[in-house]
């Protein structure tokens, strides 16, 4: 059995223009942002997405999508709605935050293949930068197949560069030591035999400190196999795709803010999931592209002349296959 699972920064999925779902102080923060944000345009992003989303897996659909930028549950139930495919049955694990901007992090999941997690099983951190700034999400997933075998799922997205690079830096690089510190926890209570699938949108690139230093996301596959070391170690799959001068996200230039990392379990093949060599991919699908970069959803407030419709997000998805054996 293999599992596509992907991850997806989906941009300013916000519920509609005045909605009762938003809360006071985020609806008088939102105002300008959501002028024009009415149901019609909604259900246009929304099917945007969901034409996208069905051609994952050769147009089977993902088995598994991590999201961020989504607002609320209403949204993420709009966008099941759309993603009617044969054999699915998607569902939700969202973890509602106060967000500077009100947008989460969240999974949509084939209950076909994945138990639905308890309670238990989910929990979440927001980064903290004198307000609530995004958001990490872990997720213990367990397969419905004869192995039973447990999935550890982070979903980050972590503080951008808002401010410039090197400012915001260490709010980056506190979301990263929140992460290693999260991944021991994980040892602690599972076991080192735990396979952890991390992905997201970390607003920095994988040779970065907040990476490579703080959340110990490696490109030497021989050191986060070792069973010597007790760092916990990831191995960063987006290392060998950077090179070719593409990514996941364009600004003056192309930037591989979106990644995946697998942990020692994962990358050893020696347990029941095991990662597909050489799988992990950016989602290049010519529709999401225009001029050479990510074709954006934008909203009615940016104007007439800079409002586009026929847009998705500024982000590409990325990608990953796992097998059970």
């Amino acid at each position: 059995m293999e599992y596509f699972i992907a991850w997806w920064n989906l941009e300013n999925l916000f519920d509609v223009e005045g909605s009762a779902e938003r809360p006071a102080w985020l609806q008088k923060k939102l105002h300008k942002e959501l002028k024009g944000w009415d149901s019609s345009v909604l259900d246009k992003k929304i099917g945007q997405l969901a034409s996208i989303i069905v051609q994952m897996n050769d147009h089977q659909g993902p088995d598994l999508l991590g999201v961020c930028e989504v607002e609320n549950r209403a949204v993420l139930e709009k966008l099941l709605a759309a993603l009617q495919m044969p054999g699915r049955d998607y569902a939700v694990v969202h973890a509602d935050t106060n967000d500077a901007r009100g947008i989460d992090v969240a999974f949509i999941y084939d209950s076909v293949l994945f138990q639905q997690p308890s309670a238990n099983e989910i929990f979440n951190h927001v980064v903290l930068k004198r307000n609530a700034t995004r958001d990490i999400v872990q997720v213990n997933f367990q397969t419905k197949s004869a192995t039973a075998s447990t999935l550890v799922v982070l979903g980050n997205h972590w503080p951008s560069k808002l401010g410039g690079e090197l400012a915001s830096a260490p709010y980056r690089m506190m979301a990263a030591e929140t992460l290693s510190y999260w991944m021991e926890r994980i040892y602690e209570n599972l076991g080192s035999d735990v396979p952890i699938l991390v992905m997201g949108d970390f607003n920095d690139e994988p040779y970065s400190r907040a990476m490579t230093q703080y959340a110990l996301g490696l490109k030497d596959s021989a050191k986060v196999k070792s069973k010597r070391s007790r760092n916990p170690y990831l191995f960063n799959l987006m290392w060998a795709l950077q090179y070719d001068g593409s990514g996941s996200y364009f600004f003056k230039g192309w930037s591989m803010l979106d990644q995946v990392l697998v942990n020692r379990p994962l990358l050893r093949n020696d347990g029941d999931l095991k990662l597909v060599a050489d799988s992990c991919q950016v989602l290049r699908i010519p529709e999401l592209l225009t001029s050479g970069k990510p074709r954006r959803f934008s909203r009615p407030s940016a104007g007439k002349k800079k409002f586009d419709a026929e847009g998705f997000s500024d982000h590409l998805p990325v990608f990953v296959r796992l097998k059970e054996s």
